[in-house]
């Protein structure tokens, strides 16, 4: 696959912002070429704009290379820069999964990009056939989330393979819940597939969701033109210091994500005993979809009690339906008294 096809022209052409940090690498007695004040250290100087420290920590956990590694704010970011350099505005179009994560379509919208629907089947399975169906000549992306928000459920492999092998433009594999899986990541097939973007996160099993970092893994060739595009110091000194010190605890992540899938089981163990739940779908995320009567009325008895969780009622496919985070066993039975006492 030659990628360059699919890039936009002005992108190919761009000539990137060129900062001092680019320009000079590694340490020196006196730094005068960033017009930064000479107080104030070490937050006076302007922070490595590609974060390699950083990067070659999570590359050691990840099992990539530094440079297959694209760092952005959240992972919004690099969904947002994916639209800006593989899809000409008014042209081209994505495809996506239905239902899944709202922000690709808020970054079609922003970028002025036609958003195409292809839908899951009842149970919230992936049809190959039904998304390479919705591609057409214009289309540049397929975004697929797995394990899938709003839905919880790992998307069956053999048919995201149909699509990688069948899709001749970007496959975008967002997997934010991938910790609490019991699948093993793309990762693991990063240099088998040219053309896929991974998507991973700090701000689920991590526990970092307020330090805004988002990991994206691609090719080489696909990182640079992240690179060239980017803002030129998009994660800042502070972001980049605490995550790095957080990778030092892998182990009590780790018990997180174990605490969180007893949690899962003993949650969904105690819906099932219910009588206003009706269906509880599939999870491989931190959460469960549950099916009730009255999903505007259960969630409302819910905020009138303190405990806030999403109502996915109006979201495809999932009428009826409300999200419920996994927490601690404590916040846990919380909320199961309160269902216990509904009526």
């Amino acid at each position: 696959m030659n990628i360059q096809n699919l890039i936009r022209k002005n992108i190919l052409a761009l000539a990137p912002y060129s900062c001092a940090r680019d320009e000079f690498k590694g340490e020196a007695s006196v730094y005068l070429d960033a017009n930064e004040n000479p107080m104030n250290e070490p937050y006076n100087r302007y922070p490595d704009p590609l974060q390699w420290a950083l990067k070659e920590k999570i590359a050691k956990i990840k099992g990539v290379n530094p440079r297959q590694i694209m760092l952005g704010n959240g992972s919004d970011e690099p969904i947002d820069l994916v639209f800006r350099i593989f899809c000409e505005p008014k042209e081209d179009n994505v495809v996506a999964i239905e239902p899944t994560y709202g922000m690709y379509k808020v970054c079609a919208d922003i970028n002025n990009v036609a958003y195409i629907k292809a839908f899951l089947n009842d149970d919230f399975t992936l049809d190959a056939e039904r998304v390479l169906a919705a591609v057409n000549k214009k289309t540049k992306i397929v975004f697929l989330c797995s394990p899938n928000n709003p839905s919880g459920n790992l998307l069956n492999r053999v048919e995201m393979l149909k699509i990688v092998n069948g899709f001749s433009g970007i496959v975008v594999i967002d997997e934010a819940y991938v910790d609490f899986s019991h699948e093993a990541s793309w990762l693991e097939d990063l240099n088998k597939y040219p053309n896929i973007i991974v998507l991973q996160t700090f701000s689920k099993a991590w526990g970092m969701a307020s330090v805004r970092c988002g990991m994206a893994f691609a090719s080489e060739e696909i990182i640079s033109y992240f690179n060239k595009v980017k803002y030129p110091y998009n994660i800042n000194k502070l972001t980049q210091d605490f995550v790095s010190e957080q990778l030092n605890y892998l182990e009590r992540k780790e018990k997180w994500v174990t605490m969180l899938l007893e949690q899962r089981g003993y949650l969904q163990k105690e819906l099932k005993t219910l009588p206003l739940v009706e269906k509880i779908y599939p999870s491989d995320a931190n959460f469960l979809l549950v099916k009730v009567p009255d999903a505007d009325a259960v969630y409302n008895y819910l905020v009138g009690k303190g405990i806030i969780i999403r109502n996915r009622n109006k979201v495809s496919l999932a009428f009826g339906c409300l999200r419920i985070t996994i927490a601690t066993k404590a916040e846990n039975d919380m909320l199961i008294n309160e269902l216990k006492n509904y009526n």
